[in-house]
């Protein structure tokens, strides 16, 4: 038990940067770390350095599992599965894809043109924005295990839940046709890949994805700073406060015109919780952020018709809102 506490402390909380940030603001930068300026620049510096090296380990830990996984695999492994397992393997794959919810759209119309189930393509385009691998080694960083494998385990069953959903109201006259491509289909083999290879790859998704949140990953340490050393408690609670019915909508609502993914939300998370609000309340932004940012549904617009567009969208948000209050009502039990 002490072994596996002094990990999580010091490998995934990474403890000792943030002693080596604190002597670094208050020696070098002559700053007081309980002071605002002081307890900003401390809480930036810290959140980003550890958040791009969990990342950077994470993401090519990932990519070199998700090699196994090409896309003409996971087709074949989904098209051997229907009805409700083949909805709990596509959220299950899913979690190895470490992409937006924008960069799941082409694996989504793969999938579709491959001839899956709609209700399996959907259990997959839930998931993968709004859980992966990565996700729960970085939540457990910022939180505990429990927070983070309970996140794991609701995002999972809203996938499976919502493709249950669309698959049982036959929605699949829903999607656009040029989606389907009825010309003749090619199964490519595949190519034998070392080990070499696949430390290429994973090399070269960190690169790509660090490009590409590297932006956002600041923006929201940044939030997380100001929210945690300059927003009064006072006024944070008066809206997101627990006792506050309406903090869930607002947060859910909030988070859905935003474009990024959990890496740029956790640190306003972090930020949110340190500062009294509920878990539920948090969870509700992150995964409105995740599965239903603006971006996202203008694209999935452009291969699915008005009707199935609406049933997704009214299909995540209560199951995100559900989410928030039952987190909310039980959250002392992840704490």
């Amino acid at each position: 038990m002490f072994v596996f506490t002094w990990m999580n402390d010091q490998l995934l909380k990474m403890n000792w940067l943030s002693d080596l940030v604190g002597r670094l603001v208050k020696d070098v930068f002559g700053l007081d770390l309980a002071s605002r300026l002081g307890g900003s620049v401390h809480f930036f510096i810290y959140d980003v350095v550890k958040i791009f090296i969990l990342l950077s380990f994470l993401i090519f830990t990932i990519s070199v599992v998700q090699s196994f996984f090409p896309p003409e695999r996971t087709k074949r492994i989904l098209g051997h599965y229907k009805g409700i397992t083949g909805r709990i393997l596509a959220a299950l794959l899913g979690t190895i894809t470490p992409f937006c919810s924008c960069s799941s759209i082409p694996l989504f119309i793969g999938f579709t043109n491959a001839g899956l189930p709609v209700g399996v393509t959907f259990s997959f385009l839930i998931s993968s924005p709004l859980v992966d691998l990565a996700s729960v080694l970085l939540l457990a960083s910022i939180f505990n295990w429990r927070i983070a494998i309970a996140y794991v385990l609701v995002g999972l069953v809203l996938a499976v839940i919502g493709g249950s959903i669309i698959d049982r109201a036959k929605m699949d006259r829903y999607v656009e046709g040029f989606v389907y491509n009825k010309g003749p289909k090619v199964d490519l083999p595949e190519v034998e890949t070392s080990w070499k290879d696949r430390f290429v790859f994973g090399r070269e998704q960190v690169v790509d994805i660090v490009k590409r949140v590297w932006l956002y990953i600041l923006i929201g340490v940044g939030i997380g700073a100001v929210i945690h050393n300059w927003i009064p408690q006072d006024w944070i609670m008066a809206v997101l406060g627990q006792d506050k019915w309406y903090s869930v909508l607002v947060a859910g609502v909030v988070g859905i015109p935003m474009y990024a993914d959990i890496f740029g939300t956790l640190p306003i998370a972090e930020a949110l919780v340190l500062k009294g609000v509920g878990i539920g309340t948090v969870l509700a932004f992150m995964m409105g952020v995740t599965a239903l940012s603006l971006p996202s549904l203008v694209l999935l617009k452009k291969v699915v018709k008005t009707p199935l567009l609406i049933m997704f969208f009214g299909i995540v948000a209560v199951g995100i809102f559900l989410i928030g209050y039952l987190f909310n009502g039980f959250g002392f039990l992840f704490i």
